[in-house]
Formats: structure tokens, C-alpha cells, sequence
């Protein structure tokens, strides 16, 4: 894997920082327009697709975020996608953020019945949980994520206990994929 240039990641924090997005009450009615850095300063609720990758083995696509990432740096994730845009289309802000930060195109299959509140002491989001059955290859074109593997199914819960992970998606999908597995 090539030495990331910490330039280029100067760079892309801060074009995320000046990133427009909606803040949102819990049911998802917008309120107004801010910047994604007050957004993360202020923690204002916000919208963010989950896009879970699993390939025809039954393996989960997971992935380490690149350490210039405004939360939760260097974890492992679940599931692909990020902070929806300003008046975009959920399914919309899925496929986009897929084919950045994964560099695939693949049909999405909703994961639960719609939009869902998440609350930590990190974030406020309403996020959106998708599947998406992909072999690869991922190319990773954004720079947002620094390795990835493949956890089949039923080792999810011991790959969880192994790692440090992003509690939004351990939250929002994680029960999807225990079901997927035949675990839950």
C-alpha cells in the first residue's frame, strides 16, 4: 500500500470542513443549512447513509478510516457512506458515497425500515442503513479509508470484540448483518 501524503490529507479535511449539510431534528425535518465543521464543533444532528458491502461469500467488507478523518479517526467500519448533502436524495447520497469511498456501483437493498435517530457523545445523526452485494475489486478512490478485509457473517461478533470500531454503524447495522448471518 502506497505512504499516504499528509499534504493530500491536509487538503481533503479541510474541503470537508467547508462542506454545506443539512442540520435535522430526530424525525429528519430539516432546520437550516451549516458547514460541516459547525456541524462537527456544535454536534448538530445530521443525515449519514450506512452502506454495508458483502460479497457472494457471505464475507462483510470492512474497512480502517484514513486518520485525517473529522471522527472517529483511524476505526474500523461496518459499512461505507458518510454525511448526506444538501438536499440529496438518500439512496443518491448512498450510491455517491459508495462509489467514493469504495469505487463500486451496485444496486442497494434498504437495511430496516427507514431512517433511524443515532446519539453518542460524538455525533447526532439520522442515518439511513443499505446492502450492497459486491465482489470487488474496491479501489478506494477518496483517501477515506487506509486498509480493508473481509469478515464473514457469522465472525462478526468476535471481529467486533477484536477491533476499535465506529459505534454508529456497530448500532445501525450491525443488527441487519447478525440476521443476514443467522444470528439474531
Amino acid at each position: 500500500m502506497p505512504v499516504p501524503d499528509p499534504s493530500a490529507s491536509d487538503d481533503r479535511a479541510a474541503a470537508a470542513a467547508v462542506e454545506l449539510v443539512e442540520e435535522v431534528e430526530a424525525d429528519g425535518t430539516v432546520l437550516r443549512v451549516v458547514s460541516r465543521a459547525e456541524m462537527r464543533t456544535r454536534r448538530l444532528r445530521h443525515r449519514c447513509t450506512y452502506i454495508a458491502v458483502v460479497d457472494n461469500a457471505g464475507q462483510l467488507v470492512v474497512h480502517q478510516r484514513a486518520a485525517w478523518k473529522d471522527v472517529w479517526p483511524s476505526r474500523w467500519d461496518l459499512a461505507f457512506g458518510g454525511v448526506v448533502g444538501v438536499g440529496e436524495p438518500w439512496d443518491l447520497a448512498a450510491r455517491r458515497e459508495l462509489a467514493e469511498e469504495a469505487g463500486i456501483d451496485a444496486p442497494l437493498e434498504l437495511l430496516g425500515a427507514g431512517p433511524v435517530a443515532y446519539d453518542d457523545a460524538e455525533v447526532h445523526v439520522v442515518g439511513q442503513a443499505y446492502l450492497a452485494h459486491h465482489d470487488g475489486p474496491f479501489t478506494f478512490p477518496d483517501g477515506e479509508v487506509v486498509a480493508s478485509d473481509r469478515v464473514p457473517l457469522a465472525d462478526l461478533d468476535a471481529w467486533l470484540t477484536a477491533h476499535q470500531t465506529c459505534p454508529d454503524a456497530v448500532t445501525l447495522v450491525a443488527p441487519h448483518l447478525r440476521r443476514l448471518g443467522g444470528h439474531g
